[in-house]
């Protein structure tokens, strides 16, 4: 059978889980909810690149990602923040949808997989 690695797994769920150079990450949302769509997002994706970089991979290694947004409207902005983060043809695939947040303060979530 086939190992399955989890990180810091809690009650709900882990930091990250890795399986056949897979790694998965939770929905990650801001701690600075003071923040705009722009800085949220930023700050998001800043802990995707620690938490990828942690399981041995990088933003170049994703294939899937989903963002949920408190408002369908932020997403020209969040998709600047986005584009820029991005390295050139690395992208991966993606949803984006509107969808109401566990805390209203939060504008935006962001799940992605990425291999090693």
């Amino acid at each position: 059978m086939s190992k399955i690695t989890r990180t810091e797994p809690g009650a709900l769920y882990a930091k990250s889980v890795e399986y056949h150079n897979f790694v998965y990450l939770p929905g990650l949302t801001a701690t600075d909810t003071s923040k705009d769509i722009a800085g949220q997002t930023a700050e998001i994706l800043a802990a995707i690149d620690a938490a990828l970089e942690a399981n041995g991979t990088d933003n170049t290694r994703l294939l899937t990602a989903q963002i949920w947004l408190k408002d369908i409207k932020d997403r020209d902005a969040m998709n600047k923040v986005w584009a820029a983060w991005l390295p050139k043809d690395e992208a991966p695939v993606r949803v984006c949808v509107q969808a109401a947040l566990a805390d209203p303060a939060q504008l935006i979530e962001i799940q992605v997989m990425a291999c090693k």
